[in-house]
């Protein structure tokens, strides 16, 4: 079985097989990790159908750097977060005035054109989003090392035992480095809080 590494040196070559492979394999952690941040199901599938573009018409430019799956997240992230950019503006503008659809004379049938299912996302979800947007700043922050760790096993939901491997270091070494990038960042955290208060 050919790793993402390999595949994805083949999709960057157009191997439409490779890429296949690549969508099965992650489709649905970065569907989840859309889902999560815009709570609509039909903007989560564009969120991933948005990815996994990417991933096609981009995947040259991905450097080896982290993981395939970790990059896919990221650009999940960012694609989710600008969707709710985009239907907050769009909240904000005013509403054109368009003809009401002929034969609705009781009032009782809402124009299709009024309907939008993503503008239903609520503030709270955009606020959230906001906090994993900060939070996503301070790990960036992080010492490299540290850093790989945290994206590892809480963005790649891998375990200890999976990350020690995936870096070439015995299981002890990541344990100790989450134990301080959690330190570092649970600090800078309520740092931030109480600036903000």
């Amino acid at each position: 079985m050919l790793t993402d590494r390999e595949l994805m040196a083949r999709v960057a070559s157009g191997d439409e097989e490779a890429f296949n492979v690549l969508f099965e394999r992650h489709a649905a952690v970065v569907r989840g990790r859309a889902l999560s941040i815009v709570r609509v199901e039909s903007a989560a599938e564009d969120v991933t159908q948005e990815v996994f573009l990417r991933l096609w018409s981009r995947a040259g430019q991905w450097q080896g750097k982290g993981t395939v799956r970790g990059w896919l997240l990221r650009a999940a992230t960012n694609l989710a977060l600008n969707h709710l950019r985009s239907v907050r503006r769009r909240r904000s503008q005013p509403l054109e005035i368009r003809p009401e659809p002929e034969g609705d004379d009781d009032g009782t049938l809402t124009p299709s054109w009024m309907i939008d299912n993503a503008a239903a996302v609520p503030d709270q979800v955009l606020e959230q989003s906001e906090h994993r947007r900060a939070r996503e700043s301070l790990i960036s922050r992080l010492p490299v090392k540290q850093r790989e760790v945290i994206r590892l096993v809480h963005e790649m939901e891998m375990n200890v035992e999976e990350a020690a491997r995936d870096l070439g270091v015995p299981p002890g070494t990541i344990k100790s480095r989450l134990y301080h990038a959690r330190h570092l960042l649970a600090r800078e955290w309520e740092r931030r809080r109480e600036h903000y208060e």
